[in-house]
C-alpha cells in the first residue's frame, strides 16, 4: 500500500556519537526529535550519484564504469523559534535543533525516519533509517523569510548510513 509522505518524516539530531555506527532505538529517542523544527518543503536530506570512474579491462569494448565513494545532499531550513515577550530564542524548546548546530564546524549526528508512521511517533527497533550518521555544520544562511524568520544549515556528511534497521535497545 503506498503511503502519502506528508507527516511521516522524523528527523533526529543526536549531539553525542551513538556507541555503534547503527544507533539504538533508546538513543534515537533520546534524542532530540527536530521534525516540527525543519522545513518540509526545502528539506534535502538524500544519498546522490556516487563518484564513478572508468574500468575497463583492456580486451572490454565500450565504456565500463566502477562505483567510487558515495555522495550526499544533506541540508535543513531551521524555523526558528522565539518565546513569548520579552523574546529572544526558544534555547530548551523547538529552536534547540538548531541551537545545536547554528556554529560553523559543529559534529552532530542526524537521522531520517520516512516511513508509514506519524513523524510523533518514537522510533522502534526495526524502524527504517532513510539516511543518517555523523554531519559536520556549515554557517546558517539566511533564506527568503516570507513568512517565518528561518536559517538554513548545509551539512558536510562524514559517516553516513542509509536504508539499514534501527537497533533495538542494549543490542
Amino acid at each position: 500500500m503506498k503511503v502519502s509522505a506528508d507527516g511521516k518524516k522524523k528527523f533526529t539530531l543526536l549531539t553525542t556519537a551513538p556507541a555503534d555506527r547503527i544507533p539504538t532505538v533508546t538513543e534515537l529517542n533520546a534524542g532530540q526529535d527536530i521534525s516540527c523544527a525543519v522545513l518540509d518543503s526545502d528539506a534535502t536530506w538524500t544519498n546522490t550519484a556516487s563518484d564513478r570512474f572508468n574500468e575497463k579491462a583492456a580486451c572490454q569494448k565500450g565504456n565500463s564504469q566502477a562505483l567510487g565513494a558515495s555522495n550526499y545532499d544533506t541540508a535543513l531550513t531551521f524555523l526558528r523559534e522565539y518565546l513569548d515577550a520579552p523574546g529572544g530564542a526558544d534555547i530548551a524548546g523547538e529552536d534547540g535543533g538548531y541551537q545545536a548546530v547554528k556554529t560553523r564546524g559543529t559534529t552532530v549526528w542526524i537521522y531520517l525516519r520516512e516511513t508509514d508512521k506519524d513523524s510523533t511517533e518514537d522510533w522502534e527497533a526495526g524502524d527504517e533509517i532513510h539516511l543518517g550518521g555523523e554531519v559536520v555544520s556549515d554557517a546558517p544562511m539566511r533564506v527568503n523569510n516570507d513568512g517565518n524568520i528561518k536559517r538554513r544549515i548545509e551539512f558536510l556528511p562524514q559517516n553516513m548510513i542509509t536504508e539499514v534497521e534501527v537497533a533495538a535497545a542494549g543490542v
